[in-house]
């Protein structure tokens, strides 16, 4: 399958919207306000294109020389599995390659971690630390 990686500056509801909705991000969905200002906030998003559809995003926020977070790296459910997810990662990871830390946060399944450790990352555990995460939710 043949798919393009663009940085993704032009924020569009309509085709972003589904897309979290297809990996069941649905506190998103019930505050697109809030999604729509996380993405015009973010430090870079980049979007995989198959076709003409939004088939995957990444989106990453810090300030991009000491630290880095990865947000949101979605691709439809559909598309999985096909090098979309890898290339949305490795593209972030070398526009920062000199930063200090690339940090992200992300479901406890084999599939997952899996996913992540072929790219280098490593789990908190593995390093002797914690980390820790408050939710603030009206």
């Amino acid at each position: 399958m043949e798919y393009t990686i663009t940085e993704y500056k032009d924020y569009n509801e309509q085709e972003i919207l589904p897309l979290y909705k297809s990996v069941g991000w649905i506190n998103y969905i019930r505050k697109p306000q809030m999604l729509k200002d996380a993405y015009l906030h973010s430090l870079k998003s980049y979007a995989a294109f198959a076709d003409s559809k939004l088939v995957g995003v990444i989106r990453v926020v810090g300030d991009g020389s000491s630290v880095v977070f990865v947000q949101d790296l979605l691709v439809y459910p559909e598309y999985q599995r096909q090098g979309i997810g890898t290339a949305l990662l490795k593209r972030i990871m070398e526009d920062y390659r000199g930063v200090y830390q690339l940090h992200l946060l992300t479901e406890n399944t084999e599939k997952t971690i899996a996913f992540y450790k072929s790219l280098g990352f490593i789990m908190d555990t593995d390093i002797d630390c914690r980390a820790f995460s408050k939710y603030c939710v009206d």
